[in-house]
């Protein structure tokens, strides 16, 4: 027996040493898939960007407009109109039985500030009838919450009284779920100093677990593909639907 447990050890070392180097191989693997994976992604910006402005030449009898940021580009999916925006354009046609008008001001990298400067001054050369709004997840990074209560007090100021807003999404990770937190309480308490109505983009993703995190994110590992667009839209249906319907009653049939 003194001769086996030498051998047992050298084997478990063995075993070890091969986890380790497997072990560094899968994370250089998924390093070099991420990496492969932003820059797809990158280069799908100008495509949707593109894509958003030939489609507001579509007209309709509703004008609906969206604010945002790279997910209202709807980065990530598969095609632009697979964005949450798309998906609420299309609920609403299929709602009220009426044609949709889509503008969507958003811009990817934008935080409130950008929003604040760029899209709000375009939104004023519209008269929506519908305007969502989800704006803010690009602030988190660098979170300072004076800066944004007046960069989300700017964005709300210059909204239509029944416009829709999303709180922020759900990040996951507890250092930015705390800035999240944080960050929420203040678009909030905006809101309803403004009477604008919030809709819970935020407990919408945090349902889906840690099962959104593994199926509904695009290669990037930070935009939602189809799938999460598809749970953000979720999100602002019901408020939604329930505004254009009141505002565009379904026609009779002939």
């Amino acid at each position: 027996m003194g001769i086996l447990k030498p051998v047992i050890w050298l084997g478990g070392a063995l075993v070890v040493a091969a986890g380790a180097v497997a072990g560094r191989a899968w994370v250089a693997q998924q390093r070099a898939s991420l990496a492969a994976g932003k820059e797809r992604i990158n280069e799908t910006l100008p495509v949707h960007s593109a894509w958003w402005r030939d489609h507001a030449k579509t007209e309709g009898e509703i004008l609906y407009v969206a604010i945002g940021d790279s997910a209202a580009q709807g980065i990530g999916a598969s095609a632009p109109r697979n964005s949450y925006v798309g998906v609420i354009a299309n609920h609403v046609r299929a709602a009220t039985g009426r044609s949709v008008q889509v503008v969507n001001l958003s811009v990817s990298g934008a935080t409130v500030a950008l929003a604040a400067a760029d899209q709000l001054p375009r939104l004023a050369d519209h008269a929506p009838d519908l305007v969502t709004v989800s704006i803010g997840a690009n602030d988190i990074a660098d979170f300072d919450a004076a800066r944004f209560r007046e960069g989300i007090g700017r964005v709300f100021d210059a909204l239509p009284a029944d416009a829709i807003v999303a709180d922020l999404p759900y990040f996951y990770l507890p250092h930015n779920e705390r800035k999240v937190a944080v960050g929420n309480d203040i678009l909030r308490e905006a809101a309803a100093e403004r009477g604008l109505t919030v809709v819970p983009l935020h407990e919408a993703m945090r349902r889906e677990g840690w099962r959104g995190a593994l199926h509904h994110f695009a290669d990037d590992w930070f935009h939602p593909n189809d799938h999460g667009y598809r749970v953000w839209a979720s999100a602002f249906l019901p408020a939604v639907i329930e505004q254009a319907k009141a505002k565009f009653p379904r026609r009779a049939a002939l």
